[in-house]
């Protein structure tokens, strides 16, 4: 049944399977689970709700988003820490609330992509189906547009976004395409957008695999949030950031986000011991355990009940063993870097 948060529908995804993951690890007083991406809080409130000595830290990027957030999760307030970040900013959230960057919480949830907010709201910009200003960014406030991104990259530019962040194969001519149309008028709204790709796809292409406009409006919303960089310091701070017996889940929703995942999941999850030998060696044996076997899927009465779900690959972790100093994670990259980069 879908909830109604404002005038937003919203029904978390997976949600019972997300509170079978991370309950046993959150159930005790003074468990801290930290809401990577708290959107409109369903996940959020259910685990709260479930867990009368858990404390949340919940992070999102947009402004709006945490607004709703707050509302939803008043009757938690006591319990309840918002933060306006990038989920790559889970260290510095932590230490605003005086916990260590390491070994300090018991749970961890990313639900990634976008929000179904974000979807419903025509003017952000995201839904190819509804004509509206070229923005996509996930906070407002900050940042280029995508009809920035559209009008000002070079062809090459354009092409390897497109190419990367949406696996376009056709990326080289929509660049092309985009570049003389801008030439006669900057780009401002979705539905020119979608024009344009419609021009350049091949007929026989459009007929299958969905909207052909899907891979390009991906691939720009990437680009202007700085997704997958963000992501990639994320997910090991996350996973730093494990008590012994704690879990994280991880919700990705294309195969790009699925993969930034599994690479650090099985890192983890991988004994350091040379192969060959008869014993683990002292130290060198694998910090986590996985309790999924790969990328679980939703079922098809899970799809059927809310359709958002059909793209979900969830992965989920428990550290079973203290973060090594010294084996210590790939630091993140320097978010101040990468947003000085996007803004010009």
């Amino acid at each position: 049944m879908s909830e109604q948060t404002g005038r937003h529908s919203h029904v978390p995804v997976l949600l019972r399977r997300v509170g079978e993951l991370l309950g046993p690890a959150i159930s005790t007083d003074g468990a801290v689970l930290v809401d990577a991406t708290l959107g409109l809080a369903g996940h959020a409130a259910h685990l709260l709700a479930a867990h009368p000595g858990l404390r949340l830290v919940g992070l999102d990027r947009d402004p709006d988003a945490l607004e709703i957030a707050g509302n939803r999760l008043a009757a938690f307030a006591d319990r309840v820490t918002l933060v306006h970040t990038v989920y790559d900013g889970i260290a510095d959230a932590l230490a605003g609330i005086g916990l260590a960057a390491t070994g300090s919480v018991q749970g961890v949830l990313f639900d990634l992509g976008v929000s179904s907010m974000q979807l419903d709201a025509a003017e952000r910009g995201f839904a190819y189906a509804k004509d509206a200003p070229l923005d996509m960014r996930m906070d407002p406030t900050t940042g280029i547009t995508a009809a920035q991104v559209l009008n000002s990259y070079s062809h090459g530019e354009l092409a390897r976004v497109l190419s990367t962040y949406g696996e376009e194969r056709f990326a080289g001519r929509i660049a092309s395409e985009v570049l003389r149309r801008r030439e006669v008028e900057p780009f401002t709204t979705s539905a020119r957008l979608v024009e344009v790709l419609y021009a350049a796809i091949p007929a026989a292409t459009r007929r299958t695999g969905g909207h052909p406009a899907k891979r390009t409006f991906q691939a720009l919303r990437i680009e202007v949030n700085g997704e997958l960089d963000a992501l990639a310091g994320a997910v090991p701070a996350a996973l730093d950031a494990l008590a012994p017996d704690g879990r994280a889940v991880f919700m990705s929703y294309q195969s790009l986000e699925d993969r930034v995942v599994k690479q650090e999941v099985v890192a983890r999850t991988r004994s350091r011991s040379p192969e060959g030998l008869p014993v683990e060696l002292p130290g060198q044996g694998p910090e986590m355990r996985a309790l999924t076997r790969g990328a679980e899927k939703a079922t098809a009465a899970e799809v059927e009940e809310n359709p958002r779900a059909a793209p979900v690959r969830l992965r989920a972790v428990e550290r079973i063993a203290p973060l090594d100093p010294a084996h210590p994670s790939r630091p993140p990259q320097d978010r101040s870097t990468r947003d000085h980069r996007r803004s010009q």
